[in-house]
């Protein structure tokens, strides 16, 4: 979904447990997979192309200190959704692959799975995963199911998509797509999103308009988006352009340079509660709108060696621990996060409680409860639609 600039606060300390019992567990399962265990620790490059290290850091760091005999160092990178399956693809085909796991979200996922680039971590027999549909929450199954294996969902949120607007400048938010193309045309070069591909709020967007417009197939971007394909047309000629990423957005929204702009609900608290966005923007739904939702898979790129996968199944299997997964309330990144089931905000450290508290917002919760929620587009109609979308929208005459 996301992309993230922002540095982050120092991460808390390692999970309960010792590092020989964990370290006994982790042998067991290997052994298991039939893989074998590196005989002395081994260093993992992680590359983040979702910014999701703002909600898993902590609970890849407390790995690495549980399990000293496995892992002597992690190294963290980060990459664009739309970079990252290319430069996999050439290390595979140089047959040197040194990136043992990504976090990505549909788009890069999906880009992926077109090119045959992810193991197929939950078709292994015996992998050490938990059952995942008995353990996810029904939004975060739902995507799981999209990943077709190729992934293992590790954070998940409603999503939106919603606006957020600077309330000293728009005084009625719209209620329907209608008013919201009125009051684009009103208020030209006001309104921006950035591109679908690299932006969780705009995908969000493009998905979400065959719902709200009442589209003859809002899963099929090719056949059954005739009204979304036009409506952004004519919503293209009020918009200046369309940044590569949301924080530019949330920066231009924080300056006033814009007036509104699509959100979703992680977007709308934790740019408020670093400061990007002052606290008093504002967000509307629009009527009849569905959530469309958004997750971060781990994935895992073909040509690791046996010992390496070992270790990384294991890894990902604690990152599903309901103790971990309770770092993703963040402060609101992703709100709520957590992708299984019975993971409390109680759970969570003290300045992702603090932080919901003074930022989140009250109707959420009845908004979440009382709005339809949608899977995303299955991974080749939604890379189809972020072509179409190029091609359709971003390059149309204005």
């Amino acid at each position: 979904m996301m992309e993230k600039s922002v540095s982050r606060r120092g991460f808390l300390g390692a999970a309960a447990g010792t590092a020989t019992l964990m370290t006994m567990a982790s042998s067991i399962r290997a052994m298991a997979a039939g893989l074998p265990l590196p005989t002395s620790p081994v260093s993992l490059n992680i590359v983040d192309a979702a910014g999701n290290l703002a909600l898993t850091q902590p609970a890849f760091n407390n790995y690495k200190t549980t399990h000293p005999q496995l892992v002597s160092r992690l190294v963290f990178n980060k990459a664009t959704a739309p970079e990252l399956p290319g430069k996999i693809k050439a290390q595979q085909d140089a047959k040197s692959v040194d990136i043992d796991i990504v976090i990505v979200g549909p788009d890069a996922l999906s880009a992926g799975m077109a090119t045959d680039m992810w193991v197929d971590l939950v078709g292994m027999p015996d992998s050490g995963l938990p059952d995942l549909k008995s353990i996810y929450l029904d939004g975060a199954w739902s995507i799981q199911q999209l990943a077709k294996g190729h992934g293992v969902t590790v954070s998940y949120y409603p999503s939106g998509p919603l606006l957020e607007y600077v309330p000293d400048k728009v005084k009625t938010p719209p209620k329907n797509t209608q008013e919201l193309l009125d009051w684009a045309k009103q208020n030209p070069n006001k309104f921006i999103y950035a591109q679908p591909a690299n932006s969780g709020p705009g995908r969000t967007f493009l998905m979400g308009l065959p719902y709200l417009l009442k589209d003859s197939n809002p899963k099929d971007p090719v056949k059954g988006w005739d009204k979304t394909w036009a409506y952004l047309k004519e919503l293209h000629k009020h918009i200046e352009y369309y940044p590569s990423g949301t924080g530019a957005v949330m920066k231009e929204l924080g300056e006033a340079t814009r007036y509104m702009t699509v959100t979703t609900t992680g977007w709308d608290i934790n740019p408020r509660a670093l400061g990007t966005v002052p606290k008093e923007v504002k967000v509307a739904k629009l009527d009849g709108f569905h959530w469309v939702v958004d997750g971060h898979y781990l994935a895992v790129p073909k040509g690791l060696a046996p010992e390496k996968l070992a270790v990384v199944l294991d890894l990902i299997a604690f990152l599903l621990k309901p103790e971990q997964q309770a770092y993703a309330y963040d402060q609101g990144y992703f709100y709520p996060g957590p992708a299984v089931k019975g993971v409390t905000i109680d759970m969570a450290p003290a300045a992702s409680q603090q932080a919901i508290a003074e930022f989140g917002r009250p109707e959420y919760a009845d908004w979440i409860a009382n709005n339809p929620v949608e899977a995303p587009l299955e991974p080749e109609a939604m890379v189809t639609a972020f072509h179409l979308w190029d091609q359709n929208v971003a390059a149309s005459a204005k």
